[in-house]
């Protein structure tokens, strides 16, 4: 046992941070005496009781508030989320002021449920630095009232503007997720964590049964705390069996998690904590049996979710509890009580395989009921188990009560150890310690996931109509590298398998599109579900015109309406029709446009993004030109009108560009809270003088065909409405050529781009040099000189 660090409370520095007050609020629809409060009003009632638990005088209290700070809803949690009923534009000025406060400082904490003892360890440094005196953290939702109300007629409106600064942090959303996982199905929390605890299931080697066993055993005591909480949401208490047993009302989320364990967030709750410097609690007459005190705390971050070397672990929020301890003098051993985030099971097994704690430890790892029974309130569970851990420590002083707040996907963690027994503040190393973390070595990633893998987790997403969507983390066997793909529809086999099977280490197969990373059972079942689709142009395209002649291929974006803009099925029949091209041996010039004559291609198709209607783009990029890797043959654009956004980064894609005297050139996504993520961040700043890069990028500025002239963005500029005979002219001039020069020139040139030395990219031994020299075309080409011929092209 290790000793904590204390004293006397006469000997505290008076700067001292100390909890004096906490507070709950609750409400559930069924319940007599329902008033459908908003969660300001949630919020204020909390914080009443806050004021008033420390037994002094509340209006004083009030009076001396310098900081208020408000936990995030999850209505104001993620950009765009709604707020049926309304919402405060500034959440902690209007609980403030229903407290008659009016404090010089207001923050609105990043989303996360390690928000609430993030705040109290920020709030009580600050009051040991002498920056803050007296500062009171809430939180509140009212999931269930704005779900219950929002379809009533005379439904309540909890819209409130209120004046005053107000920090607001963000979000906090970077890094906690991703488009790329979001297109796998990974857009919601019990799926990512269903991967982790199948992980965990994987490492210890149990069978399904086995482990929903543990989970029913970790879960039923939890059940018992929240069915004497009167704030708890669902005050029912359920045996371990009930928990797992999958029936119509415990129905399958995301295996393997059956509704009752999963966080309920259909709560109406508030909580708030009162913090105030030992002079502070002094002058405002605190009594000292309310002081509560801070004697250790971490906060510590997890890496990104694809990037962690055991998806079944969290080793961050692991060494925030430890150092935690370690800051308070005491071991696990020492603590009375214990509160452990438990929006799923293994955030709490996690702590317990970390730590050594016996799942059934009979102290129990939840003083409010847990998430899934208590209720999850948002982003600020962990207010309450604050405020029932200052409520059982003074019952019983001397004691330590240990809170561990978790956010993100076990992404973010916030520990705090409390105790009545006086104690100084002690700084943490929790910046060493995040370093220390940041340094270990991540694992490979694989966005393009191609070829034989392994299944490394997994879990399958059931709607309520039984529809399942299979998912997988794996690992490809050719590097080891990490990929997440989800499981291709009607490969009934692999589904059954990760339903009821056991897939750890199973071979896969995976395979890369535009819409993401696919697996099935094998090979031959990927060619099955998705034939290779033959190279070769067709006449039958909805939204693309295409022409040959001769050697030259002719491709018309053939959507003026839209200003020729793209959506996921224009892009497609591009993406085909160039891989034709490429792919051809007798075509050796492509040229590319828009109809019509207002513009070549305006970008993204906005509207039908705005729809709803899911977006993406082929591996090859935008138009299958962007990201394309190998454009072996060149391509022109002929440039008619507007070439924006999506539009110039195609034209920047191409080797040559011909444009006529109408067009106008610009990067303009930031003008819609975008960026040019198709290249023209990178190319653009490569093409053209970095200052004037930056100025396009920056303000989406417009070049004329004449300024992009100047600066080398075109090669022609031609009289309006001609810009396709322009790069038809254009096209005759390579075409002129050696194809198999032309292939051998641009792939050289490709090879050599990133070589910074002249002279090691001048020497550099380029394999199509020596193909060249060998070629037909090259012997055709020397004749024909000597002989004073056209040279007749065999491209071979």
């Amino acid at each position: 046992m290790n000793s904590p660090l204390t004293t006397t409370t006469e000997a505290l520095d008076p700067r001292t941070p100390v909890l004096v007050g906490v507070g709950q609020s609750s409400e559930r629809i069924e319940d007599a005496g329902y008033r459908g409060r908003s969660p300001v009003e949630l919020a204020a009632d909390a914080a009443h009781q806050a004021l008033a638990d420390s037994g002094a005088d509340v209006r004083a209290i009030a009076s001396a508030l310098d900081t208020v700070a408000g936990i995030r809803q999850f209505e104001i949690s993620t950009p765009g989320a709604r707020a049926p009923l309304g919402r405060s534009d500034n959440y902690p000025r209007s609980v403030a002021q229903r407290l008659s406060a009016n404090p010089a400082r207001a923050i609105l904490e990043v989303a996360g449920g390690q928000g609430p003892q993030h705040l109290i360890t920020e709030l009580a440094a600050a009051m040991a630095e002498g920056r803050s005196e007296v500062a009171l953290v809430f939180g509140s939702e009212a999931i269930s009232t704005a779900q219950h109300l929002a379809g009533a007629e005379n439904r309540p409106d909890f819209t409130e503007h209120v004046d005053g600064p107000l920090e607001d942090r963000g979000y906090g959303l970077k890094g906690l997720s991703s488009r790329h996982l979001a297109a796998h199905g990974l857009n919601d929390a019990p799926s990512q964590y269903a991967l982790f605890e199948n992980a965990r299931r994987a490492r210890l080697g149990l069978s399904r049964p086995e482990y929903a066993a543990r989970i029913g055993a970790l879960f039923a005591p939890f059940t018992q705390v929240a069915a004497a909480n009167p704030h708890a949401a669902a005050a029912v208490e359920r045996d371990a069996a009930e928990l797992t047993t999958v029936t119509e009302k415990n129905r399958i989320i995301s295996d393997p998690y059956p509704r009752y364990v999963v966080s309920r967030d259909k709560v109406n709750q508030g909580a708030a904590v009162l913090l105030m410097s030992v002079a502070a609690a002094r002058r405002l007459a605190v009594p000292e049996d309310k002081w509560v005190f801070l004697h250790g705390h971490a906060d510590l971050r997890e890496r990104e979710l694809m990037s962690r070397q055991d998806l079944g672990r969290s080793p961050a929020a692991v060494s925030a509890v430890r150092h935690a301890l370690e800051v308070a003098g005491i071991g696990p051993a020492d603590l009375a009580t214990i509160d452990l985030y438990s929006c799923f099971p293994i955030p709490v097994f996690n702590i317990c395989d970390g730590l050594g704690l016996d799942p059934a430890d009979p102290r129990g790892l939840t003083v409010t009921g847990g998430l899934p029974f208590f209720g999850g309130a948002g982003n600020n569970y962990s207010m309450h188990a604050i405020a029932e851990t200052v409520d059982r420590l003074r019952a019983a002083p001397g004691t330590f009560g240990l809170i561990g707040a978790n956010g993100g996907t076990m992404s973010k963690y916030s520990t705090g150890v409390y105790s009545t027994t006086p104690a100084p503040w002690r700084a943490d190393r929790s910046t060493a310690l995040q370093t220390e973390i940041d340094a270990l070595p991540p694992v490979g990633e694989a966005r393009l996931a191609d070829g034989w893998a392994t299944v490394e987790t997994w879990t399958v997403k059931y709607g309520r109509d039984g529809a399942r969507t299979g998912i997988v983390i794996g690992r490809l066997e050719a590097d080891g590298r990490r990929f997440v793909a989800r499981a291709a529809d009607g490969d009934k086999a692999l589904l059954d398998l990760l339903s009821t099977g056991e897939p750890f280490g199973t071979r896969v197969y995976a395979r890369s599109f535009g819409t993401g990373n696919r697996v099935t059972a094998d090979d031959t079942m990927m060619d099955e579900l998705f034939p290779p689709r033959p190279a070769v142009l067709r006449n039958d395209y909805q939204h693309v015109l295409v022409r040959r002649e001769g050697h030259l291929l002719e491709v018309t974006i053939n959507r003026p309406k839209a200003r020729n803009s793209l959506h996921p099925e224009a892009n497609k029949e591009l993406d085909e029709v160039f891989d034709a091209y490429f792919s051809d041996p007798d075509l050796w010039v492509a040229i590319l446009t828009g109809a019509g004559d207002k513009a070549f291609c305006a970008g993204n198709d906005l509207v039908y993004s705005a729809s709803g209607k899911p977006m993406w783009v082929p591996k090859n990029g935008f138009a299958g030109l962007t990201s394309r890797r190998e454009m072996c043959k060149p391509v022109i654009a002929a440039v008619n009108g507007f070439a924006m956004g999506g539009g110039f980064e195609i034209a920047l894609a191409c080797h040559l560009v011909v444009a006529d005297t109408t067009a106008r050139f610009a990067l303009s996504e930031v003008k819609v809270g975008l960026v040019a993520g198709a290249g023209g961040l990178v190319r653009l700043p490569r093409a053209v003088p970095q200052k004037l890069a930056a100025e396009m990028i920056l303000t989406g500025r417009r070049l004329t065909s004449a300024e992009a002239l100047h600066h080398g963005l075109v090669n022609r500029v031609v009289e309006a409405g001609s810009a396709l005979e322009g790069a038809r002219a254009l096209a005759r001039e390579v075409l002129d050529g050696s194809p198999t020069s032309v292939r051998a020139s641009l792939q050289i040139m490709a090879e050599t781009q990133g070589i910074a030395d002249t002279m090691d990219a001048v020497t550099h031994p380029s394999p199509a040099l020596d193909e060249l020299l060998v070629s037909e075309d090259s012997v055709e080409g020397i004749t024909a000189f000597a002989q004073k011929r056209k040279p007749n092209w065999l491209n071979r």
